[in-house]
């Protein structure tokens, strides 16, 4: 009925939970249908009772089966269906902005994923978090209260180190710990935005700062990406005709272009910001896959209009929720404040869990590696979609993702469509515009990219395409 491995790394209870959903799924096992007993699977497959009895209760739990008192457990009737790892839940993805960052993640079980926006968990510093949770342990740390209004203190010292690092002359007290950089853009928006305020942000940028912006009253204005960077000339018209107050922009490893903005452009910002009273947002999330030393807005600016965010998702683990911002002393005071109000203090205890990762001697061993092998990938996916034809944004060979478009693949949102039904992940280009319109261009992760049905399903797409241009 399920095979077990004993040698595979997968725990047997997850192993019998994930053998049984299959065959659920898969209508091998029919609603009402009764589960070998809990003595008889054991017998079967040389594990011990309390093992089929934990599988069997998360079976419960997840409602794939039902318990009758002295009778057993029996397959239930189920009124929809429920994804299984590799599995696409429904083919019926509606791919607009305002829904798919909730679908990115309901759907994330799908069997490939070059359309997301997180690395893969044996890319990510998992046995730093484990060793830093076992020390964490082991000193006996408090699990009550709360954690400080800025966040815990080492790790704030260390993030004022590692900036001092990168030319930002910041102490301790003027960083603030978030909840991931999804906060910290958040807390600085709704402290610097008001309803009917132009705010610019980066055009392809970041869809969920876009809806976060639209949601506080702001009217956005896209500031063009090109592959080196910013349309200057397009900035200062936008400037001069729009009057924002604020400008979102991410001048390093952009998502989704992946662009990286030359220091010559990055001193123009800050002229024309000097100018026209503008204040700038730089989200720097992506500094740590970087493999250069670059200088950042933060940096020339030594936060004098400008306010730096980084996190710790990309590299540590997204699952921690540990970010952070910097900013002059009097906004950042208000920041705390907002912080406070919303949310009280941030997690001391994955705080801590960073700090212990970030503090020990295989953090920059780890950064390297995670470096080489994101620019290993950038050179392998970047070939591969070359030889189908696709053209190429942008080649830093550094940082997540790709930025691309084929000329026979016109609609990005209804390729993503057929993708979903191959099971696939996409991420559309339009999801990624100021003003959402059709358009060929896609973000592919190059760590998720690395697979062959990825490139048999684009290169099916392009014939099929192709004889219906012809036809």
């Amino acid at each position: 009925m399920i095979t077990l491995n004993p040698e595979s790394p997968t725990p047997l209870v997850s192993q019998i939970v994930d053998g049984f959903r299959r065959l659920i799924a898969e209508q091998a096992l029919r609603p009402g249908t009764k589960l070998p007993s809990i003595r008889a699977l054991a017998a079967q497959h040389s594990v011990s009772v309390f093992t089929v009895v934990e599988a069997y209760d998360r079976l419960v739990a997840q409602g794939w089966v039902v318990s009758r008192s002295n009778a057993g457990f029996f397959v239930k009737a189920r009124t929809g269906a429920t994804a299984l790892p590799g599995e696409a839940p429904s083919t019926d993805l509606r791919f607009d902005a305002r829904w798919y960052l909730r679908q990115i993640f309901e759907n994330r079980n799908l069997a490939l994923k070059p359309g997301c926006g997180w690395l893969p968990n044996d890319w990510l510093f998992e046995e730093g978090v484990r060793r830093s949770l076992r020390q964490l342990s082991s000193d006996g740390a408090e699990l009550g209260g709360y954690g400080l209004p800025h966040g815990h203190m080492a790790l704030r010292v260390l993030i004022a180190e590692s900036l001092a690092e990168r030319q930002v002359a910041v102490g301790a007290e003027s960083v603030l710990l978030t909840q991931g950089s999804s906060q910290a853009l958040d807390l600085v928006a709704r402290c610097l935005v008001r309803p009917g305020d132009t705010v610019l942000v980066d055009d392809p940028g970041y869809p969920n700062l876009m809806f976060m912006l639209r949601f506080l009253g702001a009217r956005l204005v896209g500031v063009p990406r090109a592959p080196a960077g910013y349309d200057l000339v397009a900035l200062e018209a936008l400037l001069i005709e729009h009057r924002p107050k604020v400008f979102f922009t991410q001048p390093r490893l952009q998502s989704p272009t992946n662009s990286v903005t030359p220091v010559a452009q990055l001193y123009r910002v800050l002229q024309l910001a000097e100018k026209h009273d503008l204040a700038v947002v730089e989200n720097d999330i992506y500094a740590d896959l970087d493999p250069e030393s670059r200088p950042s807005l933060a940096s020339l600016d030594q936060l004098r209009r400008v306010v730096y965010v980084g996190s710790y998702s990309k590299t540590i683990s997204p699952n921690i929720r540990v970010g952070y911002l910097v900013a002059r002393p009097d906004l950042l005071g208000d920041l705390t404040q907002l912080k406070m109000v919303s949310g009280l203090t941030s997690s001391d205890i994955t705080e801590r869990l960073a700090f212990g990762a970030l503090s020990e001697g295989r953090w920059r061993k780890h950064l390297k590696a995670l470096r080489d092998r994101l620019a290993q990938a950038h050179g392998s996916v970047a070939q591969r979609l070359t030889e189908l034809g696709f053209e190429l944004f942008s080649e830093p060979k550094a940082g997540m993702y790709l930025w691309a478009r084929h000329p026979d693949l016109t609609d990005g949102a209804e390729l993503s469509q057929q993708a979903v039904g191959a099971g696939i992940l996409l991420g559309p280009g339009h999801l990624f515009l100021t003003e959402p319109r059709p358009t060929g261009w896609l973000r592919f992760n190059v760590a998720f990219s690395d697979d062959e049905r990825l490139y048999r399903f684009l290169a099916e797409q392009i014939r099929l395409h192709a004889q219906g241009a012809v036809a």
